[in-house]
Parts: C-alpha cells; structure tokens; sequence
C-alpha cells in the first residue's frame, strides 16, 4: 500500500464482515407511537419504554434514471401513515469480498428519541446529534449505528442518514456538469439535504432545530470537515464533531480533493472503463448500478465545484472561512494498526522484523534506497517499539508511522487552524485493550485503539452493546457525557466529569480518552512526529 493510495475509512468499511451494511430492523417490544406528522405526511415508529425509533424515513426522491446525478429534491407527501418499522435501503457498494449490495432508492434516514417522560418536551427540545456514516465514502449505512447509547444515557435525539455514496456520489464528468446543476459532489449534497429536513421536520419528533450537532467518523468525520468548509452548509447545524476525519488536505502531502475540471478527466476515464466511450448522459444514466460499482476506486473524494465546496477543508479552516461554530475533533493512538491488519495478517502474510524496511517504502510509495524511505527507518526504529511476549515489532512500528502521517498529524494540524477561530476540543482516543468490533478477528499483533475502535464507546455496532470491562464502560460514559453535552451546549464539561480544557496552540493540549478516567496531556506532537518532521513537507 503506497502513500499515494492512504485512504481512511477503509478499515471501517472493508470489515463489516460479520454485520454487513444492509442491515435489518428488528422491532423492539412494545406497540408503535402515535402518529408524528412530518412535511411527508405522517408516520408511527417503534416504542419502547426507554426509545422510540423511527426507521427509514424518506428524505429526499429516489436519485433514479434521469435523477442519478442531479441534486436531491423533495420526496413529496406518501399516501396514509407510513409505518417507519424498519430501515431503508443502503445505498449500492461493494465490500471488501467483492459483494455487491443495496438500491439505488437509499436516500433514507433514521430518527432515535428518548421515551415519553413527564414535561420531557418542554422549553425548545431535545438536542440534536446527526450521525455521518464512514467507509471511504463508498461504503456503509446509517442502519448500522445504533444510537441507543447517546439516546438513553445522554438525553439527546440521534438521527443517521443514508447517502450516495462511491461514484454515484461523487462523479464529476464534463457532460453531467454540462447540465447547468450542482457538480459532483452529490454525497454531500445529500447529507446537506437531510439536515435540511431535519431543521424542518425534527421539531415534531421533540427536537430542538437551533441545537443541532453533526457528527461522524472517518468518511463521515471528513464529510464534517467540508460542511464546516460549506458554503451551502450555512446555518445547518451548530456545532461539529469529527472523528478521523482529517486524511486529506490538512497536510501538503495529502491532497485529493481536487478541482472539478481536474476530477472531470478521472470521470471521462471512469465512463471509458465502463463502455460509455461516447461520454454520453444517456450512456452514464442507462448504465446498471452494479455495472457502475464494481468498476468504482476503492475511495472516493469529493470536488471543489465551486458551490457545495469552493476549497479544500484543510485551506477553509486555515484561512477561517468556514461556518463557525463549536468543533470536536480528534482521532486514535493506534489508527493505522489496522491498516497493517488489512495489508498482511488479514491476507495470511503477517508482516516480519525482516520485511520491515520493505514495507515501509510500499507505504511511501518509493525505492526502498531512497533517502526519505532511510529517515523515516531512522526515525521509526524497530528498537523503540518493543512488542509483548510472541510478537515482533514491526507491526507496531509501520501503524506508528502510518498513524502519524495520515490521521495525528493532519487532525492536529485541522484543531491548530480551527482554534484560531472557534472554541475547539481536541482529544485522542487511547483504550490500548478496545474490543475487537466490525467482525474483526485478531491478528498477530495487539490493535490496539486500532481505527475506528472509539465509536462502540457511542454508539452499538450493528446493535450490540460492546463487551467492555469495568473500566471501559467508565470511559464510554464519560465519552457519552462530552459528546452529549457538547451537543447541548457547545462545551463538554460537566460537574463531575473529568476537565477538557480548549485547545490552544500555546499548550497543545488534547483529552487523552484513557479508562477510567480521561486525562489532558501536551505530549501528543512529541508522541507523533508532528512538528519535527511530518509538518515540515
């Protein structure tokens, strides 16, 4: 895996092994709600004595036929009460084995509220957390995240949302952009959509609109990055959190999301590869979702059309013209573990002190005698990751290096600039012992706080509750806690919870989301070569 090709989000989508991305609704005891009556007309969910779900609510038309990229529009009103039972499709992509899922009717979301309590509804209601799904933005659903947790303990309402995703989400193409709409970035259009509906809709459901919290990881984390940097994101939500979502733009090195005209030229090759060689819209829009899928990258990123993005994430927030409100954002002390798990032991060749240096030039994407690939070696020294009893180092030593260069230091780089200009929390998920989630097995080496491992502390995977020890449960309530009362409020302390102090770039301080209990620390440039080294290109 070269430098050229990092992704994130990868890790996340490729091992929905064991859950898959179209998940199920299964109906939790109990009889349907009242009906809530929404711009579509209205609708009965699921009750239960502590949450009320309702799933797979349309948002926006099916993006079908003459509709596959064009901007969403409204769903229209649906006849009688719709019974939101269960969830929408997921929208089509393709997992790490090569299957093929989902429809193109997806654009669909899923709204969480506590049970009914006395007075629970006065005032202005209930804050409002809108979760990004991950997965390299080709990958994933809203129906795998159960919000249960952030719901019951933090007295929040959750939505997740579906979104197009891979190149039905993210084709620029000369004709399609011909056609006088919004280019290109579709996906992000979509999640804009949703929280338009949901500024207009989620009042009935007990919601607060002037208190809405984006939130998401990897993928989703950096969906969050360019709604900050969106102008037609303005006045959507009012406050941010993004998870490992700073691997693109914050660092000079990383640098994918590229101007539309340059994006339109891998569209014209995209529609080549796929038959289209007459560039046509009809050839593009008659094409099947599976045709056009399995030919799709393994990533996607978005464009700078002009409109929906009009720069980079990482040189709106440095210059501070983005939307500004409160920001949360960090990312894992072991995020490329994983990465190391995908690329050797989870294809039966696990990585050797020997193929170390090999190894780390694949990474860089250069001869291994090159001198860049010889002071990274120097710098990352098997010796300074002694590994536990029956392990050797050099996993430990390639996620230290992958870690650093494409999530620690560009997410530091992104919290430097947005501290600048908005109150930010920085923080650093450190549980050394996470539990495996998202259908991963062990490898031969410990993951670690591996990518991805923080969300099972917020939300259920595939709607189980994580196996956590006593102490790990004492730090996914206290991570509830911050989540949640940032939600509410913007800041998130608390009486009784452990101190977050903003960041600054004087004290470089990030929340060290250790169990039990969470700590402030100033080692976290030190710890990942930031400023001495990766920050310098």
């Amino acid at each position: 895996m070269t430098l050229s090709r990092l992704t994130a989000g990868t890790a996340l989508t490729l091992l929905l092994m064991g859950v898959g991305s179209n998940a199920k609704a299964v109906a939790p005891e109990g009889s349907p709600n009242p009906a809530i009556v929404t711009e579509s007309g209205p609708l009965k969910g699921l009750i239960s004595p502590s949450i009320r779900k309702f799933l797979g609510i349309p948002y926006a038309a099916p993006p079908l036929a003459e509709r596959r990229w064009t901007p969403p529009r409204p769903y229209g009103r649906w006849h009688g009460v719709f019974q939101a039972t269960q969830f929408g499709n997921s929208c089509p992509q393709r997992n790490f084995f090569g299957t093929l899922s989902g429809d193109e009717d997806c654009l669909s979301l899923n709204v969480y509220t506590p049970g009914f309590r006395k007075n629970e509804h006065k005032h202005h209601g209930l804050p409002v957390m809108v979760w990004i799904h991950g997965g390299s933005l080709t990958e994933g659903s809203g129906g795998l995240y159960d919000p249960t947790p952030l719901v019951e303990k933090g007295g929040v309402i959750v939505v997740t949302i579906n979104y197009r995703l891979g190149v039905l989400g993210f084709l620029a193409h000369p004709a399609l952009d011909a056609e006088g709409h919004l280019n290109a970035n579709y996906g992000l259009m979509d999640q804009q959509f949703a929280l338009k509906w949901v500024r207009r809709n989620i009042a009935a459901f007990g919601g607060d609109p002037r208190r809405v919290t984006i939130f998401g990881e990897s993928a989703g984390g950096y969906s969050v990055y360019s709604h900050l940097a969106s102008p037609t994101a303005a006045r959507l939500f009012h406050r941010a959190i993004a998870q490992s979502g700073a691997y693109d733009s914050f660092q000079s090195y990383q640098q994918r999301t590229l101007p539309l005209a340059v994006a339109e030229i891998g569209g014209t090759a995209f529609a080549t590869a796929i038959g289209c060689d007459n560039q046509t819209t009809q050839c593009l829009r008659t094409t099947s979702a599976t045709a056009l899928v399995t030919a799709q990258p393994g990533i996607v990123y978005p464009a700078i059309d002009g409109t929906v993005l009009t720069q980079t994430p990482g040189a709106a927030l440095a210059s501070g013209q983005f939307n500004r409100v409160p920001v949360m954002s960090g990312s894992n002390y072991d995020e490329w573990r994983l990465y190391v798990a995908l690329g050797y032991d989870y294809v039966g060749a696990p990585l050797t002190d020997a193929g170390y240096p090999t190894a780390v030039a694949s990474f860089i994407g250069l001869p291994l005698a090159d001198p860049f690939v010889q002071f990274v070696l120097f710098l990352y020294p098997l010796i300074n990751y002694p590994p536990p009893p029956g392990v050797v180092s050099a996993p430990l030593a390639l996620g230290a290096v992958g870690t650093d260069v494409v999530f620690s230091c560009p997410g530091r780089k992104a919290a430097r600039s947005l501290s600048q200009y908005v109150p930010t929390y920085a923080y650093e998920f450190n549980d050394a012992n996470a539990p495996l989630n998202f259908g991963l097995v062990p490898a031969s080496f410990p993951l670690g706080s591996y990518h991805a491992a923080e969300i099972q502390y917020l939300l259920n995977i595939g709607g189980t509750p994580a196996p956590f020890t006593a102490s790990q449960q004492q730090l996914s309530d206290t991570m509830i806690g911050y989540w949640t009362r940032f939600a509410k409020t913007g800041n998130p302390n608390s009486l009784g919870a452990p101190a977050w102090s903003p960041y600054n770039t004087a004290t470089d301080r990030f929340q060290s989301l250790v169990p039990p209990t969470p700590t402030g620390t100033s080692n976290f440039d030190t710890d990942h070569k930031c400023s001495s080294f990766w920050d310098t290109f």
